[in-house]
């Protein structure tokens, strides 16, 4: 009977691991193609928006890194209540299987020299392609995680932080090696491909883990509903609200992240291999610690974990850029890039396993999609192209803090409400 007991308690660890993986590998890929996106926006800006004007052309980058987001809600509708209805893995597969075609679309469209006006229209129709796919990525992939073991929800859906941190690590690996090694025209003629074709050769790699990996045992044993979209409206608008105003300054910092390549050589005149190189540290930050903070807030709660966080971020934001615009050098770019790292680990590790507690299962999907992807979108999307608008209009360096600062006072408050409304720890 032991034996029976021990071997059946193996498989069911033997699962969970597996859908730590195909979630993991999945949602890394989904990841580095928008981060990858983010961090060659300046090359990017000068082959697809040639203007004359260097800081019109990224504004016109950035606002297309942005205008995608606008994508996200519909994805997560559609992606989250198909989840919902048809169950997580079978949601899983098709997002990547969207998110592999945009990204080859990106990896050989011809830029605006070659085929003129269209270059930059069709790379808008591949980034509002990935937007809808990681619009029900997150919610499906940090559901399926959160599932598998409730009473360690905390530790395994951080795997899905932790596969971002992954994401940020190699995005910066390839900006780093492609921008140190090569010369400015290789880069702009070939280079910037170079990390769109990696990930969509580990296309096929993810979709196959995802594809044959087990359902969720909480989804397996609850009664679906038929109309999660609409019981999410009608019974959960107060959470929805709540759950939204958390994700708040998650995604600012994280799309704060993103944008400090671009920040370190267009405002800072850094090198640009010294700029990737500093956000190597962010991400691994991020990696390694999210599991860590993911099994401290199934000890201690999640909120508690997140308004420390939350109020580092509005403290110190202000200080490390008023140093960093002082100092712009490389040793004071890493001090603040762990900083930044350090804080957005903190809050962001504990949030997915607070939002998959928010919703209940039959909505779970659909609530988690929306909530993250409206913040996203309202805070988030746009964020690098906010950033750059607010340090050309004041004329202030510093000016990206102002953002974060905005984005921590929203998600405290947001906290708070969970802790008085919902009763969450």
């Amino acid at each position: 009977m032991s034996d029976t007991l021990t071997a059946a308690s193996a498989g069911t660890r033997q699962n969970v691991w597996r859908a730590v993986v195909a979630t993991s590998i999945g949602n890394a890929l989904e990841w580095f193609d928008l981060v990858v996106f983010g961090f060659f926006a300046v090359v990017i800006a000068k082959l697809f928006f040639p203007t004359g004007n260097d800081t019109v052309s990224l504004l016109l980058t950035l606002c297309t890194f942005g205008v995608s987001f606008f994508m996200r809600p519909l994805g997560a509708i559609v992606i989250g209540a198909y989840a919902d209805r048809a169950g997580r893995k079978a949601a899983l597969t098709r997002s990547i299987l969207l998110m592999m075609l945009g990204t080859a679309m990106i990896a050989v469209l011809p830029t605006y020299e070659t085929i003129g006006i269209a270059a930059p229209v069709i790379l808008v129709l591949a980034r509002l392609m990935q937007g809808f796919s990681a619009g029900g990525e997150f919610g499906s992939a940090t559901t399926f995680l959160a599932e598998h073991v409730p009473h360690r929800r905390g530790f395994f859906s951080s795997w899905q932080v932790a596969s971002q941190g992954l994401t940020t690590v190699l995005a910066a690996v390839f900006g780093a090696v492609l921008t140190g090694r090569l010369s400015p025209e290789a880069l702009a003629a070939w280079g910037w491909r170079v990390p769109f074709v990696f990930g969509l050769l580990l296309g096929p790699i993810a979709y196959y883990i995802r594809a044959n990996v087990d359902e969720t045992p909480e989804f397996l044993a609850t009664e679906t509903t038929a109309t999660p979209l609409r019981d999410t409206f009608v019974g959960h608008k107060v959470r929805l609200s709540i759950a939204i105003g958390i994700v708040a300054v998650g995604t600012v910092a994280t799309y704060l992240v993103m944008f400090m390549p671009t920040y370190g050589i267009k405002q800072l005149g850094l090198a640009p291999s010294i700029s990737f190189s500093a956000i190597v540290l962010t991400g691994a930050i991020q990696m390694v610690g999210a599991p860590f903070i993911g099994h401290w807030s199934d000890k201690v709660g999640r909120t508690g974990i997140m308004l420390a966080s939350g109020a580092l971020m509005l403290v110190v934001i202000y200080p490390a850029f008023t140093w960093l615009v002082a100092s712009p050098n490389a040793a004071t770019l890493i001090v603040v890039q762990i900083v930044l790292g350090l804080a957005v680990t903190g809050y962001f590790a504990a949030l997915p396993a607070l939002l998959a507690e928010i919703f209940p299962v039959a909505t779970r999907t659909t609530g988690m999609s929306l909530a993250y992807n409206i913040a996203v979108t309202i805070f988030g999307g746009f964020g690098p192209f906010i950033i750059t608008w607010l340090i050309r209009v004041t004329g202030d360096k510093v000016a990206p803090s102002f953002y974060m600062m905005f984005a921590a006072v929203v998600s405290l408050i947001a906290l708070t409400a969970a802790r008085r409304v919902l009763g969450f720890k």
